[in-house]
């Protein structure tokens, strides 16, 4: 019989496909030996986990590698096997005293006012899960056969990347979040998911079907629903490859205006296949994830950042500085302990705070600038003051690199929309350019944690107070002829097309595997001059 579920749509597309279901790792529980032989089989077990993580970093790029470098960062820390350790000393065989601490570590991560941290609870599931598949010696997981519909309370982000996602597939889980790290996996592979199913999915068996549209899982699909969902899954398949084709063609609306397509960057890996002729520049290059081991080293960043100009051929390259802090932390620079490190002490503010960092930062920038046309990004501002300081360093830097006798160009400074009050007094500040960063900006206008699924539904495409803002913006913007584009999900997002059209925008930047289609949709849709919205 037909079952009907209905969860939270986390990644575009239709999957059908038979279910399998991911159980816990289990295997045989150690006998135990001596406290000091287990304490070395623990000790091996974490880094065979980290050496099996540095192996599946070397093979990707961007947020997919940054999410198990995180894992890696972690696992290093000697405080996580601490308790562990303890509890081996108390007569524990290693796999148990290593699940009990990570059990209790999760809970007390699932306890904190941080949302940081209560997001990162499933990479601690991770971490556990690897170490206690070396302890035991079993796989983590049974195998997964390619196009699966894969059921589980929630999806770990190296299990994520270590399935064979080419022949199709899809997620399907019981909890799990729109906003978690493996939903970011997803949609970049293009895998359909849909989360908060509860408990009914356990139920699943079988063929089923999975909308990545609607968020609707179907079990034990009947043939009329079964036709309609595969004809539906080859009009998408076939629009996915008529995009792709014309995908060096310019983003031109039926009416004949010109639009910007520029990329998302975190890594130099993800340039790999993509031609400048793709897009129109890089119109965001998340620096935290590029330079982070390199906060001090201005000659490894110069290279980075000329690596990105040079690729662009003249396109302009938009640099963002270290957006460092909420969920981005970097080990050794994020101050530690804070109460909400999203209202604290994030992105400019913590740049300002590090002059030291901040103008290595500035003379890599100003140097690859000489290469080609760039443009510096401020991430979290909020008062016109801090333009002030940031624009007060980058003179320094320049007459640093000026005294160095080494070439340099002061670019444009632009800064993030993603603080509400920033939005709401654009007028303040003295900047070349603007970014609406609709990630942070949605959470901050709606008070409700990307990564809380409980809250999902407010953050379904942009609440109207969100867009109001963003238009207001916008008016703005193009009043006194300041360049402006949009950045994060929402830039994606082709159900909000139509919106960000009639408002105006003009400006784009999104993940490389989202120009072609966004291109093809902007060819469906017809320009506005933006004097339809109220701002």
């Amino acid at each position: 019989m037909e079952r009907r579920l209905i969860g939270k749509a986390a990644s575009p597309g239709i999957a059908i496909g038979r279910v399998v279901s991911l159980r816990p790792v289990s295997g045989v529980p150690r006998a135990g030996a001596a406290p000091d032989l287990e304490r070395s089989a623990l000790r091996q077990a974490i880094e065979a986990t980290k050496q099996n993580l540095r192996s599946m970093v070397a093979r990707l790029a961007g947020d997919e590698a940054a999410i198990l470098e995180f894992q890696i960062a972690m696992l290093e820390d000697p405080e996580l096997a601490l308790e562990a350790e303890q509890f081996v000393g108390e007569g524990q065989p290693a796999d148990a005293a290593w699940l009990r601490s990570m059990d209790m570590e999760m809970a007390r991560y699932r306890a904190s006012y941080d949302v940081h941290f209560r997001g990162r609870v499933s990479d601690l599931a991770d971490i556990r899960d690897g170490v206690l598949s070396h302890l035991r010696s079993t796989p983590e997981h049974d195998p997964i056969e390619p196009g699966q519909i894969v059921v589980a309370e929630d999806l770990a982000p190296s299990h994520f990347l270590r399935m064979d996602w080419t022949s199709g597939g899809g997620i399907a889980l019981r909890a799990g979040s729109p906003a978690s790290h493996v939903a970011m996996l997803a949609r970049a592979r293009s895998i359909p998911m849909v989360v908060g199913l509860g408990e009914a999915v356990e139920g699943l068996t079988g063929l089923t079907v999975l909308d990545g549209e609607t968020g609707m899982v179907i079990g034990s699909p009947v043939e009329e629903s079964l036709t309609q969902a595969q004809a539906q899954a080859l009009r998408l398949s076939v629009g996915r490859r008529e995009a792709e084709q014309r995908m060096r063609e310019p983003a031109v609306t039926r009416d004949g205006k010109r639009l910007s397509i520029l990329l998302n960057i975190s890594s130099l890996r993800e340039l790999t296949g993509l031609m400048p002729e793709d897009c129109d520049g890089i119109g965001l290059t998340r620096t935290e994830f590029l330079i982070e081991s390199a906060l001090l080293d201005e000659e490894a960043q110069f290279r980075a950042y000329a690596a990105l100009v040079r690729w662009a051929a003249g396109r302009v390259v938009t640099i963002r500085t270290l957006d460092a802090g909420g969920d981005k932390p970097i080990p050794g620079y994020s101050p530690e302990g804070e109460a909400n490190s999203f209202l604290g002490l994030r992105g400019i503010r913590l740049s300002l705070s590090r002059p030291d960092v901040f103008l290595v930062q500035l003379r890599a920038i100003l140097r690859a600038a000489a290469l080609g046309p760039t443009r510096i990004l401020l991430p979290m501002v909020t008062l016109p003051e801090e333009v002030g300081e940031a624009r007060s360093l980058v003179n320094i830097a320049a007459e640093q690199l000026a005294r160095a006798g080494l070439a340099f160009v002061v670019p444009p400074i632009g800064i993030m929309i993603e603080v509400p009050a920033a939005a709401m007094a654009p007028e303040i500040f003295p900047v070349d350019f603007f970014s609406i960063g609709s990630n942070d900006l949605e959470q901050y206008a709606c008070a409700s944690a990307r990564d809380a699924l409980q809250l999902a539904g407010h953050a379904h495409n942009l609440h109207p107070g969100t867009l109001a803002m963003m238009a207001h913006v916008t008016h703005f913007a193009r009043a006194n002829k300041i360049d402006l584009g949009l950045c994060g999900d929402a830039a994606g997002n082709l159900a909000m097309l139509p919106t960000f059209l009639e408002m105006g925008i003009g400006s784009f930047s999104v993940a490389p595997g989202c120009v072609a289609e966004l291109k093809a949709a902007i060819r469906n849709h017809r320009a506005s001059d933006g004097t339809s919205i109220v701002a």
